[in-house]
């Protein structure tokens, strides 16, 4: 659905239209774009929160700076809607994160305006360094070169990383901090606290105004006013901070922190901070969900909340007159508090994201049990080791894309010392509307060569229960257990546990001539792919094999000595998944059966709803059938083999 933009928005078809635009204008364009967003988020869906809370820090960009000559960077991108509809993207707005339509985050093969890809936090400083020096060095000395980074994205690792490194060039750099204490759900740590102490500093706010214009007059007595200038300006914030400024410690020249809402005092600082070289950052604290009240108020819930009444702030729900199954991270969240009841050593540990993984049940439930670390893959695994080496078992859980971030610290520090820690995948395979930056595709390829790990797949909630609860028993080493987005397909989900044997699978319907092998929940796109076969006639076998390391080799024997034609399926890249795992092993021990892999192909795969993915991909019902009407090149079965 599409909204009629207002007055100023609809004649903005670029950045320079906004620049023809008048100072005194920029509040309302501001408005009608705050406006826009929440028209087409309320009925289309998508991030909400995040892209309210930057619109005029936006439009004081796109007015000041000279894009896309100068370049912006929108660290993790949840916030670039706003950048979107002032670049030309107006009126495909409404096609955001549909199959076909514009991605949900800046996407450099969309629009010369994006100019990094993004999806991941922490990335923006040092992609921007990158084109900063490289401008340095072809003498673009008039280039601007802009990170937009989130307080909760600065707690990242490589954010510190880039920010020790821009301080020691003399790169055309400017870092704005987003400072709203919050990422998706509120931040945790002590930067929370530094920018906290620095933002409600009355002491330092009072002084930083009155000292400013005492400043500029010094600073027009000469240049040797002007050093004193800046020496009193740094001791200044030093005195009244107790300490000296972080960022200016780093070399980077600290402006703020000023009202991320006051649009036309952004853009006199920002026009200001052109004419000033080197490494700079500018603190602008802003509030997210500005301009929707609900969302101020619920920051977390508000950070993606579907479709919704933009009225009433009523989010819309799908009935359903039968029972709904749960969530893979809600069963997961439950689950691991029926545990930890039991096992006292059971701890639970999440990457900035309790909400998402449904880790904040546990948090709820055991609050010294479980540890929101904040957006720090490669620290939440290490953190994870260090808390096995002293007996305790953590459950330790991170979106498979997010995962791929911390792989060292999964083989330096946890493998290679064969701890006891329990990893919990959610997101694991292609995940819908988030597209490209987020699918889990590579975690199977990537656990499964790592020695002493189990990886392991859940085909339904039950057998997700019965894994967490195998994986917590005694002597279990590195644990891997995947999970995908989205609901399952039991209701009646809570069941007694289960120990199951450590690579070990199952049968899940007995059959002739050929086999199906899945792994993981992509398994029930299988049963469907049989049902349907079985009405034509055609009578596969399924089993559903739950580990990918270490393979059921006994199962396997009986596959490959009783089916000459063998399909594979896997939400997850074919190359060095599941079906590469029964390729080796067939080539390992001398069979010669025709063996078709499902999964996700080498290439990217965009964002669409997940089943339009499997279909898109190749590797859903449809497919399934498909290829094995191919391999039994029609012939229908007469009866079933028990």
């Amino acid at each position: 659905m599409q909204f009629e933009a207002g007055e100023l928005l609809s004649k903005i078809n670029d950045p320079s239209d906004l620049k023809k635009l008048k100072e005194d204008q920029l509040e309302q364009l501001s408005q009608e774009l705050r406006q826009f967003i929440i028209d087409q988020v309320s009925v289309n869906g998508g991030h909400f929160a995040a892209s309210l809370g930057v619109v005029e820090l936006t439009v004081a960009l796109h007015y000041v700076m000279n894009t896309p000559y100068d370049q912006l960077i929108w660290d993790v991108g949840h916030q670039a809607y706003g950048h979107k509809i002032l670049t030309g993207r107006r009126d495909i707005f409404h096609t955001n994160r549909i199959e076909n339509g514009i991605s949900g985050f800046p996407n450099r093969f969309e629009s010369k305006y994006d100019a990094f890809g993004v999806g991941h936090s922490s990335t923006s400083i040092s992609a921007a360094l990158g084109m900063a020096v490289a401008s340095q060095i072809r003498g673009e000395k008039d280039r601007q070169h802009i990170a937009v980074i989130g307080d909760g994205a600065l707690t990242g690792g490589m954010a510190f990383e880039a920010l020790n490194h821009a301080g020691i060039s003399k790169s055309n750099l400017l870092v704005i901090l987003n400072d709203n204490c919050m990422s998706i759900d509120p931040n945790v740590g002590a930067l929370k606290e530094y920018l906290t102490s620095i933002t409600t500093s009355k002491r330092y706010n009072r002084f930083r105004d009155d000292i400013a214009a005492v400043l500029t007059k010094i600073s027009e007595v000469g240049p040797n006013a002007l050093g004193i200038a800046k020496k009193l300006e740094k001791s200044i914030k030093g005195t009244l901070l107790k300490n000296a400024n972080l960022f200016e410690s780093l070399n980077f020249r600290y402006f703020g922190p000023v009202d991320g809402h006051d649009v036309k005092k952004l853009a006199k600082t920002l026009e200001d901070l052109k004419h000033i070289p080197g490494p700079k950052l500018l603190h602008a604290v802003t509030i997210k969900g500005k301009g929707f009240a609900l969302a101020e108020k619920d920051q977390t819930k508000w950070h993606a909340p579907g479709l919704f009444d933009k009225i009433t702030g009523e989010i819309k729900k799908s009935s359903n007159d039968k029972p709904v199954a749960p969530k893979f991270q809600d069963v997961f969240g439950h689950t691991l508090v029926e545990l930890a009841e039991e096992n006292d050593k059971i701890v639970g540990i999440t990457p900035a994201m309790p909400s998402g993984s449904s880790m904040n049940i546990m948090m709820k439930a055991m609050p010294d049990r479980a540890f929101d670390v904040g957006i720090a893959e490669q620290h939440a695994v290490t953190f994870s080791a260090g808390l096995a080496t002293q007996g305790l078992l953590p459950f330790c859980n991170i979106y498979s894309s997010f995962m791929q971030r911390a792989y060292d610290q999964v083989i330096h520090d946890v493998a290679l010392q064969n701890l006891n820690v329990v990893f919990c995948l959610d997101r694991a395979g292609v995940v819908g509307a988030d597209g490209a930056t987020h699918h889990g595709a590579y975690d199977i390829a990537f656990m499964r060569c790592v020695p002493n790990m189990t990886v392991s797949a859940p085909m339904n909630e039950e057998e997700l229960r019965n894994l967490m609860f195998t994986a917590q028993l005694p002597n279990k080493g590195p644990f891997v257990i995947r999970y995908p987005r989205g609901n399952g397909v039991m209701p009646d989900w809570r069941r007694p546990f289960t120990e199951i044997e450590i690579g070990k699978g199952r049968l899940i319907t007995a059959g002739e001539e050929l086999a199906i092998l899945s792994f993981g929940a992509i398994g029930n796109e299988a049963v469907k792919a049989v049902q349907q076969l079985n009405e034509l006639g055609i009578h596969p076998a399924h089993y559903d094999l739950r580990f990918a390391k270490p393979l059921d080799e006994a199962l396997l024997h009986q596959v490959f000595q009783k089916f000459g034609k063998i399909i594979t399926v896997e939400d997850g890249s074919l190359q060095g998944g599941i079906g590469s795992a029964v390729l080796e092993f067939m080539a390992d021990h001398g069979y010669h059966s025709q063996v078709v892999r499902l999964g996700i192909p080498d290439k990217i795969i965009e964002h669409a709803e997940q089943n339009a993915q499997w279909k898109n991909a190749h590797y859903d019902a449809n497919a399934i059938i498909a290829e094995a009407k191919k391999l039994c090149n029609g012939k229908l079965t007469s009866s079933m083999v028990g």
